[in-house]
């Protein structure tokens, strides 16, 4: 089951789509749907968590808590929609469009995918991509 939390103003316009979405990318790693708990938040929020759990002193657009088991992907996916915006701006990218790219992005960790070297951001990133268009065909 997928599940939109909202910590912060913002607010998805369709839910519907967008969970329905997120399920296709699911499916299209060859995954199961868990639980998994999208929870749109401030840069404070996600701070606070960064330092609390990760140790890290540092803002971030999102945070992804894995309890996937096997095949079931299931996690908490924190977004902070202040940091997405800001992306937006310095990318010079659709707001949108970038709140869809941090939401696959949080996905896709939990289907096992990586970032921390180069070759692994680059897979990211096209995989990213590639759901992203998934998002805009209709179904």
């Amino acid at each position: 089951m997928i599940e939109l939390h909202y910590e912060t103003d913002f607010k998805v316009d369709d839910e519907t789509k967008f969970s329905d979405w997120i399920s296709r990318i699911i499916d299209s790693e060859d995954k199961l749907t868990g639980d998994i708990n999208y929870i749109f938040c401030t840069d404070s929020y996600l701070l606070n968590l960064n330092q609390k759990y990760l140790s890290h002193d540092t803002l971030t657009d999102i945070i992804t808590f894995d309890y996937s088991e096997g095949n079931i992907l299931s996690g908490d996916i924190y977004i902070s929609i202040e940091r997405v915006k800001d992306n937006s701006n310095l990318f010079n990218v659709d707001f949108f469009e970038e709140v869809l790219r941090v939401t696959a992005h949080g996905v896709l960790h939990l289907a096992g995918y990586k970032d921390k070297s180069d070759a692994e951001a680059s897979e990211m990133r096209n995989k990213e991509d590639d759901k992203i268009e998934m998002f805009h065909v209709e179904h």
